[in-house]
C-alpha cells in the first residue's frame, strides 16, 4: 500500500465533495474489502460486523475442505492453516473487533487439536511451528488486547493447547518460548 505524502493528502482534502462521492462509489463497486470497510465502520457497525464475522467463518469452512499440497498430512494442514490466517488477517484489516478475532483463531485451532496428538512432534516441524504461532497470536490477543474479563472465557482452551504443545513439541523454539499457561 502506498504511503501518502503531505502534498497528496492536501490535494485530496481540496477535492470537491461530489468528486469524493464518485471516488468512494467507484471503489466500493470494484473492491469488496472497501465495501466491507465502509459498511462495518460507517454505515451499519453492529450488524455488518457480525455478518462479516459469519462470512469469514463460512470462508474458513471452505478453506478447511480444500486439498493442499504437501508430502504429509502435517504439511498439508500447515498450508491449510496458512490460508486460514490470510483470511483472518483480511477480516482484521476491516474489523478491529478483537473478540471476533480471538473467536476465529480458536475456530481454526480446533482443527489441529481435534486430531490425535501424534501429529505434533514429528519431523514435519512446519506444522508445529504454524500451530504455535497461531496459539501465540491468540495468547497475545486475549492477554494484551482484550479486557481482563475475556481471559476467563478463553483461558481453559488456551491452557490446554499450550499443555499439548509443550508436551509434544518442546524442541521447537517457537513452542519453547510460549508460556506454560496464561
Amino acid at each position: 500500500m502506498p504511503r501518502l505524502d503531505s502534498e497528496t493528502k492536501e490535494r485530496i482534502k481540496k477535492l470537491d465533495y461530489q468528486v469524493l462521492q464518485e471516488i468512494v462509489l467507484k471503489l466500493v463497486s470494484k473492491e469488496k474489502s472497501v465495501y466491507d470497510f465502509i459498511l462495518v465502520n460507517y454505515l451499519d457497525k453492529e450488524l455488518a460486523e457480525r455478518e462479516l464475522f459469519e462470512e469469514t467463518k463460512a470462508d474458513l469452512e471452505v478453506i478447511f475442505r480444500k486439498r493442499y499440497k504437501g508430502f504429509s498430512e502435517q504439511l498439508q494442514m500447515a498450508n491449510m492453516l496458512g490460508a486460514c490466517i490470510k483470511r483472518i488477517n483480511a477480516f482484521t484489516r476491516i474489523s478491529k473487533n478483537r473478540v471476533y478475532e480471538a473467536d476465529l483463531l480458536l475456530y481454526i485451532l480446533e482443527i489441529p487439536f481435534s486430531e490425535s496428538a501424534d501429529k505434533f512432534g514429528t519431523c514435519f516441524t512446519q506444522f508445529d511451528s504454524k500451530v504455535a504461532l497461531i496459539v501465540k497470536r491468540l495468547v497475545n490477543v486475549v492477554t494484551k488486547k482484550l479486557h481482563e474479563d475475556y481471559k476467563i472465557e478463553y483461558e481453559e482452551a488456551i491452557n490446554e493447547y499450550l499443555k499439548i504443545l509443550h508436551h509434544t513439541s518442546r524442541h521447537i523454539d517457537t513452542v519453547h518460548n510460549l508460556p506454560k499457561a496464561i
